[in-house]
């Protein structure tokens, strides 16, 4: 019996041992001379020749936090275990909506995650330094981050992705804190032309961005994201588009998930075979 317990508490240990390890870890921001808190999960690696590894920032919604990945959905450790990708919860505040604010000289949120933050995983985890092996996605207002920061910084990201991205801020005038960031409609116009998803998409970068984007049918922003869609296959813009059924909550956040985490390992698969 003692034997039987014995090789059952080796064989836990060492479940236990090949699991994805998760950090919080504290990274100061140059742009707003703040600290903010990260999720970061390291995968256990599974060849010993294979040291450094791909890196998917995971950006949170609305009034969310970095916490909310892995609070809400800690199957990102088995993700990262799958894949062998490093995935990092940044920290967006409470409404950034990832930019640098034109109005706000305190939030520079775009530069944050779209510079320093990858500076920081490159100098203190092992990560592959180089586009081609970093993606970014998020929901809601990370969906829109997400598409907005690739796009604006393809020479950082080479893949990104939205699960129910709020991709239509004129769709949003009066919500959500977004006049806040970028002014009124109305003296401020051309920042919501500019600053838009819908007006980045305008200007592709040289460097191909791969993309995905998803939501579900009856998600608030449905709409928005089927003509975003639309617009991109007129542009000629090469993407992945879903559309299942979902509501804008974490059971299809939860759901959408993997299938975007897929899209990015067979991404960064075939950069490595190039």
């Amino acid at each position: 019996m003692k034997k039987y317990f014995s090789l059952i508490l080796l064989s836990c240990i060492i479940l236990h041992s090949r699991a994805a390890t998760v950090d919080t870890v504290t990274v100061f921001s140059n742009a707003m001379h703040k600290e903010f808190k990260c999720v970061v999960v390291k995968p256990t690696m599974k060849k010993r020749d294979k040291l450094l590894f791909p890196v998917v920032y995971l950006l949170h919604g609305y009034s969310g936090s970095y916490s909310n990945w892995i609070t809400r959905v800690p199957e990102i450790k088995d993700y990262s275990d799958k894949y062998q990708i490093i995935i990092v919860c940044p920290d967006g505040g409470y409404s950034s909506w990832y930019f640098n604010s034109p109005i706000d000289s305190t939030m520079k949120y775009e530069t944050y995650i779209g510079q320093e933050l990858p500076e920081y995983i490159d100098n203190h985890f092992p990560s592959i330094k180089t586009r081609n092996a970093r993606a970014i996605t998020g929901l809601s207002m990370g969906g829109h981050g997400a598409l907005f920061l690739a796009f604006r910084h393809s020479d950082i990201f080479g893949a990104c992705g939205s699960m129910s991205g709020g991709v239509n801020l004129y769709g949003s005038a009066n919500k959500f804190d977004i006049a806040k960031r970028i002014g009124d409609t109305i003296n401020y116009a051309n920042n919501w032309k500019e600053l838009s998803i819908t007006g980045v998409i305008n200007h592709y970068p040289k460097d191909s961005v791969h993309i995905i984007i998803d939501c579900g049918y009856d998600d608030i922003f449905y709409k928005d994201n089927h003509l975003l869609h639309d617009k991109m296959v007129a542009l000629k813009i090469p993407h992945d588009y879903i559309e299942r059924p979902g509501k804008h909550d974490w059971a299809y956040w939860r759901n959408a998930l993997p299938y975007q985490l897929l899209f990015f390992s067979m991404y960064f698969d075939k950069m490595k075979s190039n």
